[in-house]
């Protein structure tokens, strides 16, 4: 078991296992992108190995995220593997987020591997604003796989970075084709992580202000769920589905923190907004035993802060945290 200095248990691990993606999603990368040197990756046996220490340490929940998780080559041979924690209830649940593009060939394998959902970014639903936004993405290729999820008995969550000036004309619409598919939707606050082309100032939306624009529209109903992450729901009456909210920057969700995050090259962050981090490359490849790999994850819990200070300020695009947010794993 993990406890933190907070008293919070961490059973939740976010696994990036590339900062590599087909997209350049303007809130996220700059368009030009330099992406890490291979060898400098964690191979899928050694993730697979750091997953497993984790399990071992009380983690319940593996969410595999990236950069996009499903260009990593061979990637259903690391959910086959980890599979095995849900068939022995050591794990509760083994899931991912994804772009959706490659949604079409993988679900079916995924759902096999013990998969029950997946989140699914998605900030538009008009196919030119979707390109822009994505710098070239498909939405087409994004509803096959939507559909094929669907198939395979995914439940589906969708993704929405409100940005205000770009989407937030969509958020009507987004909530009523959610209702009609059969998804859940959450909104999420733009964060100042790692440099971009853009000036986020200017898209930055407070989802305080979107709440009260809903409500003006449609029936909102506070509900306790929780799903493991930092999302608060509400439950929209007209459709019946849920809309979760994401507030890093208005509201921080830091006083339930459960979680911590592995990046592609084995480092272990455990705040998001924050640059203090453990490495458990070289504990990893130190030794065939896992006692210093161990022993560095339980340095990194007890280092694990209170919570994070992301600030936008009017003005300045300067990021918060240097790093992307594909590299650290959303």
């Amino acid at each position: 078991m993990m406890i933190d200095p907070f008293g919070r248990r961490v059973t939740y691990l976010r696994v990036s296992v590339t900062d590599r993606c087909n997209y350049r999603c303007t809130y996220c990368m700059a368009e030009d992108m330099t992406f890490l040197p291979k060898v400098e990756i964690l191979t899928l046996e050694e993730l697979d190995r750091v997953c497993s220490a984790f399990v071992r340490r009380g983690v319940r929940k593996l969410r595999i995220t990236g950069g996009e998780p499903l260009v990593r080559r061979d990637i259903m041979t690391l959910f086959r593997s980890l599979g095995r924690f849900l068939d022995s209830g050591e794990m509760d649940e083994l899931t991912l987020t994804t772009n959706g593009s490659l949604l079409a060939r993988y679900a079916r394998d995924l759902a096999e591997c013990g998969v029950r959902r997946v989140n699914v970014s998605l900030d538009s639903l008009d196919s030119e604003r979707f390109a822009a936004i994505t710098r070239g993405g498909r939405l087409s290729e994004v509803l096959s796989g939507l559909e094929a999820a669907k198939d395979a008995g995914l439940a589906v969550k969708i993704n929405t970075v409100a940005l205000k000036g770009l989407n937030e004309d969509e958020f009507d619409t987004l909530i009523a084709w959610c209702g009609r598919q059969g998804f859940d939707l959450t909104f999420i606050e733009t964060m100042p992580m790692g440099e971009i082309d853009d000036d986020r100032t200017e898209h930055y939306l407070p989802l305080s202000v979107l709440r009260e624009n809903l409500g003006e529209r449609w029936t909102l109903i506070d509900v306790e769920d929780r799903t493991g992450g930092p999302a608060r729901y509400v439950r929209i009456e007209e459709t019946g589905r849920r809309l979760g909210l994401i507030t890093p920057m208005t509201h921080n969700f830091c006083e339930s923190c459960n979680r911590v995050r592995l990046t592609c090259t084995g480092m272990l962050y455990m705040c998001l907004g924050q640059t203090d981090s453990v490495d458990l490359r070289e504990p990893l490849r130190a030794s065939e035993g896992d006692e210093l790999l161990m022993a560095a994850i339980d340095q990194a819990i007890a280092r694990k802060p209170k919570g994070h200070d992301f600030v936008i300020e009017p003005g300045t695009d300067r990021p918060a945290v240097d790093r992307h947010m594909s590299v650290t794993g959303g």
